[in-house]
């Protein structure tokens, strides 16, 4: 009897998937760009990171603010989401709290939740999201963190100033079997979550257009060992395919940074990309973190940060060609000037930076979408420094950066048209 209805069951599972899939509701991949309904797609969006967390039922999360957001967002044609799918219980400070998972293994139902209401919303304005798994930084706890909660693992306190230590700590996660069971068992749990809201699984959902295998996965510091390279490669190749075996009409992305993301090395990048189970390519490109740009010097470097840029974004488009693969610009942002963090500054540099930016993405049909960092929408620090403390509100900027720093505003309206308007444009490239 167990044996039958088991049976019935992934019947009724493979069914659904297939109706859905047969309507074209899923982003499909044809070649080197997207497909969805039978037509190119390609899209304008954002980080809305800490959705979920607006989505929380009770006084913990923000409906009304949620459903106001996706409208403004909307409104200006940014239709495509990247959000935090797991955050894991951190004892270091600047990270996030509440989380998905605790250190004991249970999961937050609430946020959970949270994130059914948040897909649910999305779908009733035809949006859809990318979902990334964990974190290859601390401030959502991530890769650091769940190697010290298994096996013979460690944490190490980014905090502390050791950055090399604490990068390779995170690519320790990889080979640390026990953490890499618990992972799975997560992406399992969630991949095959039954929203409660619309009833849906989420394998069967076509407003998940993607499942992501982290923020940012690195293999380690620039001083890593040669031995952990095939172990990173082989890493995203048979997460992929796991997480493929679960969820096969959705698409799987690995969160890379691209070249900088992979030891300086593109031949790197191209080896973790080349597996099938990544059905597109993503880079993120950060102007002032990668000192292409002096935010106390803005006049003097920004002509410098627009051709780091322009060659950075030529580079993997050459390799997406290459691979024949589409490719996304899932991260980019620009601080407001003099590197203010009021949402009463001014954007000039960033206004010329994200139309250069957008600009040259539409050059090039495989680079198929773009998801700014971040959006803040109507999210306000509540603290004179600008830091960020448990309870309040998101920005956009995570924990351990000042409220305001790459956020884009409700009040941002000059910023907010240069998207609406690379929205327009991207939407119709074939």
């Amino acid at each position: 009897m167990n044996r039958l209805l088991y049976f019935i069951i992934v019947i009724s599972m493979f069914i659904g998937c297939t109706e859905t899939k047969s309507g074209s509701d899923f982003v499909q991949v044809d070649g080197n760009h997207f497909t969805l309904k039978g037509e190119s797609y390609a899209f304008a969006g954002t980080n809305f990171w800490y959705g979920a967390y607006l989505g929380q039922p009770g006084e913990a999360g923000n409906r009304e603010r949620l459903r106001a957001e996706l409208d403004l967002m909307k409104a200006q044609g940014v239709t495509n989401l990247r959000i935090l799918g797991s955050s894991e219980e951190s004892e270091f400070g600047n990270t996030l709290a509440p989380v998905f998972i605790r250190q004991d293994g249970s999961y937050n139902e609430d946020l959970l939740v949270g994130l059914d209401y948040l897909l649910s919303e999305m779908s009733k304005r035809d949006m859809k999201a990318v979902i990334f798994l964990t974190n290859y930084w601390e401030w959502s706890g991530g890769m650091n963190i769940l190697n010290g909660w298994y096996g013979e693992g460690l944490t190490v306190d980014p905090g502390e100033g050791d950055w090399v230590a604490f990068m390779n700590n995170s690519a320790q996660f990889y080979q640390n079997e026990e953490a890499q069971e618990a992972f799975r068992e997560y992406i399992k749990s969630l991949v095959t979550r039954t929203n409660t809201v619309t009833e849906r699984p989420y394998f069967n959902d076509p407003t998940i257009m993607s499942w992501q295998l982290a923020n940012e996965p690195r293999p380690g510091s620039l001083e890593v060992s040669d031995e952990a390279i095939p172990v990173y490669i082989d890493w995203i190749d048979e997460t992929a395919g796991f997480i493929k075996s679960l969820a096969p009409h959705q698409l799987v992305s690995s969160g890379s940074e691209g070249e900088v993301g992979s030891l300086l090395s593109m031949k790197l990048f191209v080896d973790a990309h080349r597996t099938p189970n990544i059905d597109y390519l993503t880079f993120h490109m950060w102007a002032k973190n990668w000192r292409w740009l002096d935010p106390s010097d803005m006049a003097g470097t920004y002509d410098q940060a627009v051709d780091s840029a322009k060659q950075y974004v030529e580079e993997h488009v050459s390799i997406a060609d290459s691979l024949g693969k589409p490719i996304v610009m899932e991260e980019f942002g620009f601080p407001r000037d003099d590197e203010e963090f009021s949402p009463d500054s001014p954007t000039s540099y960033r206004d010329k930076y994200y139309k250069m930016v957008y600009d040259l993405v539409e050059k090039h049909p495989v680079l198929a979408g773009t998801n700014f960092w971040s959006w803040g929408g109507f999210g306000e620090a509540q603290h004179e420094d600008y830091w960020w403390k448990e309870g309040d509100p998101f920005t956009g900027d995570p924990p351990f950066e000042p409220q305001g720093l790459n956020s884009v505003f409700a009040g941002d309206a000059s910023t907010l048209q240069i998207i609406k308007e690379h929205a327009k444009r991207i939407g119709a490239l074939e």
